[in-house]
Parts: C-alpha cells; structure tokens; sequence
C-alpha cells in the first residue's frame, strides 16, 4: 500500500507524528491546492453540455419525425434507462472512498485492476479525444453552412472559402482557443463552460418561447437533387402552432429516407443517432481531481444533470409533435432557427454547444492521460503527462491531448468515427458497471458507499444493456473495441502493473472459494475420487528444489502445501519471525513455478512443528492427506538456486523494482558437519507421528540427481527412455504376507501411476518387481498381479526377480517371520543390516537392465543393459514401536536405499485404488 492513500485519509485525521494529511484522498494534479470546483461548475454543467452536444438543436426533429412521438419517447426512455443505470454505479463507487484525478479511469482501474483498467482508461482516452475531434469538425460543419462560400439557402453569407486545407485550418484555430482554455486550468475552462451554459441556455430558452410566441407560417425548404442530377420541385413545410391533429399525424412513426445520407432510417438507426447524443455522463467525473469533494460532487451533480437534460429532451419532444408538421421534421433538421423568435440565438447555441462538447472532450481527457502517466501504466511514452504546473494544472497532459486531437482532425471529416466513439464510451460504462458489481458480489467489508440507491441487479443489467447498445450501434466497432481491449490488458499483464491497489478479482475469488469450500463435505468422500494432497515439509528450499518440483509433479491436481518450521517460542521474542518470511517463500512459488500455498509457523522443535502443520494446514475438505520429506543421510546439501535458471539474480541480490533477490532471503545450505536442526531420533519420530495420523508419508531421496527435464512443466524428451520402477512390498519382510496386493502396495502403485500422467514422464515406463523365494513356483503371483493392473487400468511391466540376486548371499528369509520383525529388533540387528543388504543389491541388479518379461521370459541377464531407471519406488517400514528403535531403523533405510538414485520411500495407510465405475 504504499503508493495508495487510505479512504481513512479523507477526513483529514492526524498521523501518528500529528501531521495532516490531505483531505479526499488528494491525488490528483498538485493535490489538495488544485481542488477548487463546486458541484455545479465542476459536475453539472460540463454533464449538462456533453450531453446536450449538438444532437439538441439538430437532430429533434431528425428523431420525432422518423420514429414519431410515442417511438421516440420510448427511446428516450431506454436510452435514459441505460444511462440512469450506469450513473447509480458511478455514484456507488464514488461515494465509498476517496476519488483521485482520473476519473472513470480511476474508478475502474482500482476496483478491476491495472490491466483492465488501464487498457479501458486508454480506450476512453481515445474516445475523449476522437469525440473533441469530431465536436470540432461539426462546428466548422455548421458555421460553413452559414457562412462558407458553397454554403445553400438564403440565409447564407458566403465570406469563408471551402475546401480540405480551409476545413483544415478552421479545425485547427478552433483546437487552438479549446487548447489554450484547458491549458490556463480547470478554473478558466469552468468560467468558460459557464458561459457557454448560459449561452445554451438562453438559446433553449428562446426555442421554448418561440414554439408559444410564433403563429402558425409556411417555411420554404431548400431544394433537393433528384435522381438524374436535377432538382426537385421545392416543397413547403408546415409550423401550425399546438394543434391537435398535427400531434395526431406525429404520434406514429414514419421511417423514410435521411435527406443527408440517403439511407432509409429504422428504429435502431435513430435510436443510435438519439443515444450517441446522450453518453457524456462522464464528463464531471472526469473533474474528479479539481473537484473540491469528488465523493458528494460526483453522484449529486451527475444525478442533477441527467435528470434536467432528460426534463428538456422529454419536453422538446412534445412540442415538437404538436407544432411541427412530419415534411418539416423530417426535411429540416435545423427547423429551430426558422421557428425562432430570434434565429442568430438558435445558431449560438448551435455553435456553443460545439464548443463546449470539444472543450469538455479535451479537458477530460487531458485528466485521463495525467492520471495514467503518473501510474506508469504504459512506460516512458506517456511520461510527458506528467508535467504540471505550479497551480497543479496538467499542461503537459493538455499539449499531449491537444497533438493527437490535431492528428485525427487531418482525417478530415469523422463520421465513420463517430460510432466508434460512441462505443469506446459504452465500454467504459459497462466497465463501471462491472466495477460496481463486482464489489456488490464480492461482499467485502469495506464497501459501505453512501449511496444506497443500487443493487446487482441494476449493475448487471448495465453491463448487459451496454454491450447490447455497442453490438446494436456499430457491431463491427463493438467487436474491434473488444479486441482492443483484450489485446491492451495483455500487454498491461505481461509488463505487470502496481499490486497495491486491490483487486477485486481476489475479493471475488475468496467468497467463491469459501462458497464452495463449505459445499465441500468431507463425509462424501469416495475412493474413486481420492487425489494425493501433499504436505511437504522444507528445511532450506536452496537444498530441496527438485523435491519441491517433484513433489509439484505427484500432486495430481490436489492441494500442495509448502511447510515449514523456524524454531523459537513466541513468549521470548518481541515479534512473531514467521509473517515477514511469507513474502520470500511465496516469491519462492512463483519462481519454481509450482502450484503450491504456503504455511509456516513457530515451534521449539521441528517435530512439534510438523505436527502443528499435519494438524491445521489446509481447510475444510482440502487437507493434507501424505507427509513428504527430504531423506535424512548425510550427504552435504547443493545450493541449486546457483544452478537453476529460473533462479538466477543479478550480481547486486536485488530484483527487478528493487526487492531483495531470493538467495538473500534465505540461508546458504548446511556445511557438511555442522548440527543439524532435525535429530535422527525426531526424523522417525516424525515418520511416526505422521502414521498415527492417519497420514501417508513419502520420503524422497537423491531427489537433486533427476535430470531438469524429468522436473521441467512441459512435455519430457523421447530421445533416451527411463524406467520408473515400483517394489510395491516390504523388502525388510519380503514373504510372509500378501505382499502387492496390501494398501501400501497400492499406494505405490497409485503413486507411480500418478506421475506417469505427467508430460514431462510420459515417456518413463512403469515396472512392477515382485520377490520370489528359490522354491517358489513362477508365474503364480505374476498372473495374479496382471489381473489386478487391468482391474486399475495400469499400464506397467511386470517381473519376477529371485530373492537374494545379485547379493553375495541368497539366502531367503524364513517363512515364520512377522511384519516388524527386523525394524522392531525381534531378529539381531547384523542379520537386519544383512537383509537390508541384501534388498539393496537386488533393487541395484534390476536398474540398468532391458525390460524382461517372468521367468518365461528374457530375464535380462549381467551382461544386458537397457534403459536406466530414473525413479524408484520403495515400501516404507512402519517405524519400530520402540523409540529406542528409531536410530537402527533409519540405518537400515540407508542401507536399503544406499546408491539407488532418485528413490522415494513410500508408507500408505489410505485406500487410494477402486475397481468400480
């Protein structure tokens, strides 16, 4: 958080050392100092002026006469609708914290985050300055009608010459007197827009009269070419004053042929006409960093200024149809200057409103930029947005917008781009809808908005009703603006933006998990649907990163869990040692690019740490289920941080934006004979600990000698195939007992299984050993053993192998002996050591061999080597009963895996396999 300001701060509350801080959330161009706009020059009139635009004077009648009054009325009403649901959203958001600079951008930006926030702030960016744009070359439209040198009627003057380069040059003084304003500061462009509000005003005002002032009277329209290029005859519309039956004749619709394009007119042409007029309910919001209080002026005059635009809209309508005949509506869209008591006034407010539509368009998007320049969103290209002056005004910004807007005026006219404008905004609309309802949805705390006048509902129909507008507008423009907007938060994530502003996709995503980690009953848990959930326990991970990428491997979907244990006790420190830690270890996940949570806790020993963690890691039905640990021996640890690519740091231990690098963070590895944090006698203890659980434990040995691409995320190499063998019986006891076919037996099976669905282990082939005395007939336990693999669909090669091959002796065990006989010490610890002996150099004898079938096959003899074997499965011993015990039994684990190569040790005590559909 150390970039953002609290909402807390907005209240002017005094820090710790009794310094004030500036008030509502100051942050946008030079703070504080520069908030001087009321609610009614800063929010209502720039709204009022946007969306009144030029659509008020030259398009009233466009609308009425084609679609009629009772169409009409009925679009002003879903335009409005949609409109009146955005700004509920708009005031939601405002009024639930401190608003900066920036606006609508600043509004989705933190609740969305950067990506999509920043790719949307751009999109309105473009959309501002595309629309003063498209505002200026209306004006000049409109000011050549009356006085350019081609311009048609009587009334026209005819003194400015014509032409691409003069249109040109028209647009351009024009953007200089707008430029100039919003460079002086938001102070003389709401003196200006003030102005121009009384301007419009009183040109409204004079239309009002003049529909009851002026008596009915014939007006002569301007001749329209024919067909063959010749004229038609004139024709003569009609003003009859309030007349019942000229609003009769208006009632109904009569779409028919746009006198300005040629195109026959529908209900959605006129409607997109009608609602490209009315989306400016931004253009306070974007003012949010001159507004004295952002959070009351917003939703207060934005709610004013809709409510009085709709007010005229609804009442020009009415008057229309009851004093204009259909010919005059539909064949003079500028028929207010010939109703008017005083036609100069109806072309100043034509002019006026122009005007302020492209200053509105320029300032705003000026605030935009500045805000998205100091958020450093898209790098060194908009750092010259940044430069604001002494008063806090954004001139930088200003000139930058200004040099764009200059750009597209050479496009000349803008009428293709008028749509896209229109859809640019919609997205920013619905993306503050989306805002809005994302908050709603995520219930967090800490959106407690003043404004109540909301629900999902109405932010869901929003966004619904903004991307039907876009699609019903321009379906081409709505698509591309889709993919704009994709391709722009692509390229936000992969540059990666700030995270200390939230998101609400983590708000989202923790009341979903929550949802339906409750759903997640632990008592409708089915063997068919079992999945290892791993507990991996991690002294140094500078020792342990190919364990910790193996044991990513074994996880098969299901819950890993990354523990570990800083010894201490809390009554003796003066602060907890665990939290500051969380932050390296989660730097850690996202380095060894594993999917793994993290949990650690304190304990004065790492035996009774392991048994905090097998207790409390995990939550609800996602539990850990296996325990795995790094094998105790003593082989001196390697630093693979050194040797990982993934891990390679800059010579000065930092990362990139200054945050210490990981081999900072944690320790070098053990020095080969200093002490140890884990004594053997806890090692086993912890083994058992785990048993008595109810807990599988796995523990891996020689894990670093697997070759990267065994442990890489991606597909494994075909070139050089691996065996991945599997002992699923205790070869400390290897007769006396059914052997494979025991639970722990079909642990390692399903363990094996498991990790061959792995890509980067597709390759690996499955082999299954099974010991048979000398005097044991073959073939018998082989057959029965295939029967079950095609029972489990496991695909692997079984072989027989004859106890004590490849040993010096071969002796084979009794068959009297019971399960525990040898790791309890009921047989002498020298025959034990023997017997662990023994197993080790038949495991030894079987790696390297070609893959024979049975004693009925090829059993590939000495000589025959074939592919090496990359991974062992071993059967774990239960430890001894005896603690006393536990220092023989790890010395036996060492002779029994001593020199196999990446091995893991392996003890279940859960069914994990089911024959059943």
């Amino acid at each position: 958080m150390a970039n953002e300001n609290s909402p807390l701060l907005a209240y002017r509350l005094l820090g710790e050392e009794g310094v004030s801080f500036p008030a509502n959330g100051a942050g946008g161009p030079g703070g504080a100092s520069a908030r001087k706009l009321s609610t009614f020059l800063g929010v209502v009139v720039p709204t009022v002026l946007s969306m009144f635009s030029i659509v008020v004077f030259l398009r009233i009648g466009f609308v009425v006469g084609h679609a009629g009054l009772l169409q009409a009325l009925a679009m002003l009403l879903v335009a409005y609708f949609i409109l009146a649901l955005t700004v509920l959203s708009v005031c939601a958001i405002a009024t639930n914290g401190a608003v900066r600079g920036g606006g609508a951008y600043f509004l989705i930006s933190r609740t969305l985050g950067p990506e999509v926030g920043g790719s949307i702030g751009l999109m309105f960016y473009l959309a501002n300055v595309c629309g003063c744009a498209v505002s200026l070359l209306g004006l000049v439209e409109a000011m050549l009608d009356v006085f350019g040198a081609d311009a048609t009627g009587s009334s026209g003057l005819r003194v400015l010459p014509q032409g691409y380069g003069w249109n040109l040059l028209y647009g351009s003084l024009l953007l200089g007197l707008v430029g100039g304003v919003c460079t002086l500061g938001a102070g003389l462009y709401a003196r200006a827009s003030f102005l121009t509000f009384l301007l419009v005003s009183g040109s409204l005002a004079s239309v009002l009269v003049s529909f009851v002032a002026v008596r009915p009277r014939d007006i002569p329209l301007t001749p329209r070419p024919g067909p063959n290029g010749s004229s038609l005859p004139p024709q003569v519309a009609h003003f009859t004053g309030f007349n019942s039956s000229t609003l009769k004749a208006n009632l109904g619709a009569g779409y028919a042929k746009d006198y300005t394009t040629g195109a026959t007119m529908t209900f959605a042409s006129v409607f997109a006409v009608l609602f490209n007029g009315c989306t400016g309910i931004m253009a306070g919001a974007n003012m949010s960093g001159e507004l004295q209080d952002p959070s009351r002026a917003i939703p207060l005059g934005t709610i004013v200024a809709v409510a009085y635009t709709f007010f005229i809209y609804i009442l020009l309508f009415f008057l229309s149809s009851f004093t204009c005949d259909r010919i005059l509506l539909q064949e003079d869209y500028g028929f207010f200057q010939a109703i008017s008591l005083w036609p100069p006034l109806v072309l100043t407010g034509i002019y006026a409103t122009s005007l302020s539509a492209s200053m509105s368009s320029l300032i705003g998007a000026s605030r935009i930029l500045h805000a998205l320049a100091q958020d450093n969103l898209f790098g060194a290209i908009l750092a010259p947005a940044k430069v604001v002056s002494q008063g806090g005004n954004p001139w930088g910004a200003v000139l930058y917008s200004w040099g764009l807007v200059q750009l597209v005026l050479l496009a000349g006219t803008l009428n293709t781009l008028a749509a896209v404008v229109t859809v640019f905004y919609l997205v920013a609309y619905a993306a503050v809808d989306l805002s809005c309802l994302s908050l709603e949805w995520a219930s967090a705390p800490n959106f407690r908005p003043t404004f109540n006048l909301f629900s999902w509902h109405t932010c869901l129909l929003g966004v619904a009703s903004c991307l039907l507008m876009m699609f019903l507008i321009s379906p081409g423009a709505a698509g591309g603006s889709l993919l704009l907007m994709g391709l722009l938060s692509a390229l936000l994530t992969a540059r990666g933006g700030p995270s200390s502003w939230g998101y609400v996709s983590q708000a989202l995503l923790f009341h979903q998990v929550r949802k339906y980690l409750l759903r997640l009953d632990v008592r409708k848990d089915h063997v068919k649907f079992w999945r290892p959930q791993l507990l991996l326990l991690v002294g140094n991970p500078r020792g342990a990163l190919p364990l910790l990428r193996l044991a990513n491997q074994l996880k098969k979907g299901g819950l890993y869990v990354l523990g570990h244990v800083t010894l201490g006790d809390l009554d003796s420190l003066p602060s907890d040692p665990v939290q500051p830690q969380y932050g390296a270890w989660l730097s850690l996940v996202d380095r060894a690019q594993v999917k793994a949570f993290v949990d650690l806790t304190l304990s004065p020993s790492v035996r009774q740490g392991a048994q905090h963690l097998l207790r409390i890691s995990g939550l609800g039905g996602m539990k850990p289920n296996t325990l795995v640990l790094g094998f105790y021996d003593d082989a001196a640890p390697q630093d693979h941080f050194l040797t990982d690519p993934a891990f390679s740091e800059p010579a000065d231990g930092t990362q990139e934006g200054g945050s210490p690098a990981l081999t900072t963070l944690f320790p070098p590895p053990r020095a080969p004979g200093s002490p140890r944090a884990l004594s053997p006698q806890d090692y086993v203890a912890t083994v058992a600990d785990a048993l008595k659980m109810n807990k599988n434990v796995v523990l891996a040995r020689a894990c670093g000698a697997l070759p990267p691409e065994r442990l890489s995320r991606g597909s494994g190499g075909t070139s050089q195939l691996h065996h991945v063998d599997v002992w699923p019986l205790n070869l400390l006891r290897p007769r006396g007992g059914p052997g494979y076919v025991d639970v722990c037996g079909l642990f390692l099976l399903q363990m094996a299984t498991i990790l061959g669905m792995v890509p980067a282990w597709h390759s690996a082939r499955l082999r299954i050993f099974l010991c048979l005395g000398p005097r044991e007939a073959p073939g018998a336990a082989e057959g029965r053993l295939r029967a079950l693999l095609s029972q489990l669909r496991i695909r692997a090669q079984v072989q027989e192998v004859v106890w004590g091959e490849g040993s010096a002796s071969s002796q084979e065990p009794e068959e009297e002996e019971e399960e525990g006989d040898f790791v309890n010490g009921r047989r002498g610890d020298a025959e034990a050591e023997a017997l662990a002996r023994s197993a080790n150099a038949l495991v030894r004898a079987q790696q390297g061999r070609g893959g024979g079938g049975g004693p009925g096959g090829p059993e590939g003899g000495e000589g025959e080597e074939g592919p090496a074997t990359a991974l062992t499965f071993l059967y774990l011993p239960r430890p001894p009963a005896d603690p006393a015990r536990y220092p023989r039994y790890l010395a036996l684990l060492e002779v029994l895996s001593h020199d196999l190569g990446p091995t893991l040790l392996i003890h279940g005590v859960t069914p994990v396999t089911c024959t059943d559909l």
